[in-house]
């Protein structure tokens, strides 16, 4: 069987029930087309399974809500049947040093804690030659589980995403390009147990729709730590951008750009009823990025913006998009509406008097954009016009 251990869930107290049944529910759906049982309770999650055990294991290494996980073996809280149980499981292992570490949670077991580590230590050592004891940095640590029901012996513990259970933070819409961050903001996201939409501006034909089909992409990549597929919502941005470059002060034109996104974005969450805006910027990265530029930008809504990616190194979001498998789609070549008409010199320190100014140039319709909006389910053959 494999045991699954909470993390941050334990730190939910009243709340604990509500989370441990939505991993559960996660679990039950991402594991759907094998043959299991899955038990909980406010200490861990167990699965029961007869075969598949590579594939599971890898399944449960992509839901959020697990700190970590290990394959266990079940037995009667009987002496015999755990010194039985042990005496098997090294068998197969090759070490030299190892410790015991029995954890009690049922006390009217007839041996306290010492005595059980003491008493399967000996097991162990009669079992296999040349090895010992080494409590401070074993090479193998048994852990015994021992409970009223059933004891747990395990000796190899994977890790997990950790974070939420999926569905338990809300809904988010992510302001998803091209790029590296974006994907990994939305990562970091799901994490946390926030169920995404995902919003992208485009502008044919100065953008092409292989731009578009690698955001399809990369929101495939993300589905892999989901139970549901992700919609995204394709803007057309074309008459904004030309706009823009046309009328408005050209060290402005990002900041107008991103401002109108913004506005946008904020429409769209209420219309999906998401109750935030996500985007991957990152502290001081581009222009449109830094302090006063985020201030200037950020002022066109009231809306709550969440930036998973703001303090982190950019090698550290790589390798998180990396691991993720985001990122050799990320850095195929094909330009997004961010980075078409960019000026050579954009302003650094924008004020939001002189954005205003600029912005009051243009004439457009939010409801009108976003009705004319596409949406793509990644589930689907075929893409819908969704109005």
């Amino acid at each position: 069987m494999i045991l699954i251990k909470y993390g941050e869930l334990n730190t939910k107290k009243d709340n604990i029930k509500y989370f441990i049944k939505s991993l559960t529910r996660n679990i039950k759906e991402k594991l759907k087309d094998y043959n299991i049982i899955i038990t909980s309770n406010r200490a861990h999650t167990y699965i029961d399974y007869n075969d598949n055990e590579e594939e599971i294991i890898n399944i449960l290494k992509t839901i959020p809500g697990i700190h970590s996980f290990t394959i266990a073996t079940k037995c009667k809280t009987d002496i015999d049947d755990i010194k039985n149980k042990t005496k098997e499981i090294v068998q197969n292992i090759n070490f030299k040093t190892f410790k015991i570490d029995t954890k009690r949670s049922y006390k009217e077991f007839e041996y306290n804690t010492p005595q059980i580590n003491n008493i399967l230590g000996g097991v162990v050592l009669k079992s296999k030659d040349n090895i010992n004891v080494n409590v401070h940095n074993p090479e193998l640590t048994i852990t015994v589980e021992v409970r009223q029901d059933n004891t747990y012996i395990y000796y190899k513990e994977e890790k997990g995403l950790g974070g939420f259970p999926q569905g338990v933070g809300g809904k988010s819409l992510v302001m998803i390009s091209g790029g590296i961050d974006s994907p990994v903001a939305a990562f970091q996201a799901i994490k946390k147990g926030i169920k995404i939409e995902c919003i992208y501006f485009e502008a044919l034909p100065h953008t092409s729709l292989s731009a578009r089909q690698k955001v399809i992409d990369l929101v495939k990549k993300l589905e892999v730590y989901t139970t549901y597929p992700i919609k995204i919502h394709i803007i057309n941005f074309t008459k904004i951008q030309e706009d823009i470059y046309k009328n408005c002060d050209k060290e402005y034109t990002i900041t107008i750009m991103r401002r109108i996104m913004y506005e946008i974005a904020e429409q769209l969450s209420k219309k999906i009823k998401a109750t935030s805006i996500i985007n991957g910027e990152s502290i001081g990265q581009v222009a449109s990025q830094t302090q006063e530029s985020i201030r200037t930008i950020n002022e066109v809504t009231n809306f709550p913006i969440l930036r998973p990616c703001i303090f982190m190194d950019k090698l550290d979001i790589i390798k998180i998009s990396k691991e993720i498998d985001t990122y050799n789609i990320s850095i195929l070549p094909y330009e997004d509406c961010c980075t078409i008409f960019v000026p050579t010199h954009p302003v650094i320190k924008p004020t939001i008097k002189k954005a205003k100014e600029e912005q009051s140039k243009l004439n457009y319709d939010i409801k009108e954009i976003i009705d004319n909006r596409l949406i793509i389910k990644t589930n689907k053959k075929e893409y819908s016009q969704l109005l």
